[in-house]
């Protein structure tokens, strides 16, 4: 039997069991973590975030994520706002913009006055190796077989892979169904992310998302990012998007196709507690 002490949080929805192992020394089996992950019989989450020492000396905190089904994972935006909430409110910095190394490099979170915090993303990346996809060259519109339809798709990483379908209605769209067609798809060597986005207008978008080894899930960050930022190359939004999904609203600003995107938007601390497993 391990002792965990954790604290739950969310960022719209998003759920994370988050733990200091600065503190203590969880060892972080994939079995573990999935029964950690049940919300049946377990705490229940959709990520777990990790708090470890820095690895790297440009960083405070090294940052790792695991997603409910035990595979680590290279970012998560949501996420990413709540480990800056986590490491603030227990005194653990007195940095109100913290660098942090995560299995796909550094990242830089920011808390603002308001309470929300925001996170410089990264520079998206969309040719197809860095995604990984495979296609034989970078194109605003890719076509992707599943099943016995063609649809026309749109892929970039945001330091994990991501591709977006546009819908006519969210409320409408077959999440279910094509989220895990499209998410294990053979094109995608390492899974990938699967957003369903509705354009409202330039600066508004309304999305869904099928995360990777989770499934569909109140609100994702990077996804967010990903969306917007290959619709804003595609020509169909402004550099500053109001994304709403399932469990509110992210600020999602893009400055140049050379810049970091940055995502603003709150998260909330819901309880905290020991589990024994």
């Amino acid at each position: 039997m391990t002792s965990i002490a954790f604290t739950k949080m969310h960022g719209l929805g998003n759920d994370f069991m988050v733990i200091d192992n600065q503190q203590q020394h969880v060892s972080l089996e994939p079995e573990l973590i999935r029964n950690l992950s049940d919300r049946h019989t377990g705490i229940g989450f959709d990520q777990l975030l990790v708090v470890e020492s820095p690895s790297v000396p440009e960083a405070e905190f090294d940052y790792r994520i695991f997603n409910a089904d035990g595979d680590e994972v290279e970012h998560c935006g949501n996420g990413a706002r709540c480990f800056a909430r986590f490491v603030s409110d227990r005194g653990m910095t007195d940095s109100r913009t913290i660098r942090v190394n995560t299995k796909n490099g550094l990242i830089t979170l920011l808390l603002q006055d308001d309470g929300q915090v925001m996170v410089q993303m990264g520079v998206p990346v969309f040719e197809p190796e860095g995604v990984p996809f495979v296609a034989e060259d970078a194109a605003l519109f890719h076509d992707l077989q599943v099943a016995d339809d063609i649809l026309s798709v749109g892929v970039a990483s945001i330091g994990n892979p991501h591709v977006l379908l546009q819908v006519d209605d969210v409320d409408l769209a077959d999440v279910e169904g094509l989220g895990p067609l499209i998410e294990s798809h053979t094109r995608f060597p390492r899974r990938v992310n699967v957003s369903f986005m509705q354009i409202i207008d330039r600066q508004h978008v309304r999305l869904r998302v099928f995360e990777r080894g989770v499934g569909e899930t109140r609100a994702c960050g990077s996804g967010a990012c990903a969306a917007v930022a290959i619709a804003h190359r595609q020509g169909l939004l402004d550099k500053t998007v109001f994304v709403t999904l399932p469990g509110g609203v992210l600020k999602i600003h893009w400055p140049n196709e050379n810049s970091s995107i940055e995502m603003t938007g709150p998260c909330s601390t819901v309880f905290e507690g020991h589990t024994r497993m």
